[in-house]
């Protein structure tokens, strides 16, 4: 089989991060996480009792992908919405350090900045508990995040909607961002939610896991023909010029007009998978404004998840990191070719 992406073809991609600007709307969530010891099950009930060792916060949904995309070299500007309280103040402060614009960044009292604490031992995770408020936003809110999307596009070359069904991303967001992309030829990719795959219709590229594309097809994937009959459902449903569902171990699937590309995993250990979708959807944006295409923006997104899902926590990873593994992950294919 042939080489879809040479390293001086991925090196040509990844060099160009450094110039592409990605404007990120989005669910902004705070990652809390509880890292501990478990030697001992609960008296109280079966339950084990972890002995915490230490505490950290991260970036999270949106902002996760903006960090992503930061690592990584590239510019980005991000918009959405967090609370009045310490969460959301450190949220901003966060990103503020890492040198990356908030005044796209908008405040609304009424709601609390979402926060998932995650409790980990022994680098696996124990439970999950979220504290946030998922209705739609109000008027007003959406109205100061369009009006920073109208502005922000301006200077963009992608943009992202980031959506975890928090209450920002609607199908009227959708269709403004969606014009004034398209008046100014600027691509959207979209890292969806299975509640609003209507609203992504016109898209550039949307990418579900095999779960939310079974969902949203209505189609259980467990083979490769349900996998075709999922893609072509989705594909004529979005709309979309490329479609690419991200199936964990078995890899990523990319759908474009009359052509599959089915992409092996290169994650050589599993730590933890959080965040690993905020990772691909930054490398394609990066990617794509780059001037590859939707088959090299898949490849060097999946060569990035390798790496990510080898962390535990919601990680992010390097340039350098990146092409340690494009040169190892085209080694290995070419052995197999070879075989």
């Amino acid at each position: 089989m042939k080489r879809l992406l040479s390293f001086k073809r991925a090196s040509s991609i990844i060099g160009g991060f450094k110039k592409t600007r990605a404007l990120v709307i989005g669910d902004l969530i705070m990652d809390h996480f509880i890292w501990g010891k478990v030697k001992r099950i609960s008296p109280e009930a079966p339950v084990p009792v972890v002995e915490v060792t230490s505490e950290s916060l991260m970036l999270g949904g949106s902002a996760n992908v903006v960090n992503n995309i930061h690592s990584l070299g590239g510019k980005s500007f991000i918009t959405g919405v967090i609370g009045d309280d310490e969460d959301g103040k450190k949220l901003t402060r966060l990103l503020s350090e890492k040198g990356i614009p908030v005044e796209g960044i908008i405040t609304d009292g009424r709601r609390p900045t979402t926060i998932k604490t995650r409790i980990i031992a022994h680098s696996q995770q124990v439970v999950r508990f979220d504290r946030e408020r998922r209705e739609r936003l109000d008027g007003d809110s959406t109205g100061m995040v369009l009006s920073y999307v109208r502005r922000a596009v301006k200077s963009s070359d992608i943009v992202v909607i980031s959506d975890y069904a928090k209450g920002l991303v609607t199908e009227g967001l959708m269709e403004e961002t969606g014009e004034m992309c398209r008046r100014r030829k600027i691509p959207v990719a979209v890292d969806p939610k299975v509640e609003h795959f209507d609203y992504y219709r016109g898209a550039t590229i949307v990418t579900p896991n095999n779960l939310e594309a079974a969902l949203a097809a209505g189609v259980e994937i467990n083979d490769d023909e349900s996998l075709h009959r999922a893609g072509d459902v989705l594909f004529n449903k979005l709309g979309c010029e490329a479609l690419l569902i991200t199936r964990g171990e078995n890899g990523m699937s990319l759908f474009e007009p009359g052509s599959e590309t089915h992409i092996p995993t290169v994650a050589r250990e599993v730590f933890d998978v959080s965040g690993a979708g905020d990772t691909v959807i930054g490398v394609l944006a990066l990617a794509l404004g780059s001037g590859a295409s939707f088959k090299e923006a898949a490849l060097l997104a999946n060569f990035a998840a390798g790496v990510v899902v080898g962390k535990v926590g919601t990680a992010t990873l390097s340039q350098g990191e990146l092409m340690e593994a494009v040169s190892a992950g085209l080694r290995a294919g070419d052995r197999k070719r070879r075989e």
